[in-house]
């Protein structure tokens, strides 16, 4: 799914709602998730997951082409770990037959 086809279907599902307001929702959404992680924070959406931030350290690469060693700086890259509940639903698991 991309960003239009989710705005697309929020829109369906709630036509009290213009779309550009929708579009507006999700795209501050994204945004203020983007901006929480620039700053290092961790941002959870219980039953979803949890985005965070994980630092790479330099290290010794090889480019795979030439075989020739590089040097390869730190970075920070993002993380998704999945939250129970859309673990559980990916592996068929409803809540009735956990209990």
């Amino acid at each position: 799914m991309i960003r239009s086809e989710l705005i697309q279907i929020i829109a369906d599902e709630n036509p009290h709602l213009y779309q550009r307001d929708v579009e507006r929702i999700v795209n501050t959404v994204f945004e203020e998730i983007t901006e929480a992680m620039a700053r290092g924070d961790r941002v959870e959406l219980r039953g979803f997951g949890a985005f965070s931030v994980k630092k790479r350290d330099a290290r010794i690469g090889r480019n795979p082409r030439t075989g020739e060693t590089v040097e390869v700086e730190e970075k920070f890259v993002p993380f998704f770990k999945t939250g129970k509940l859309l673990r559980d639903r990916l592996n068929g698991l409803e809540e009735s037959e956990e209990e």
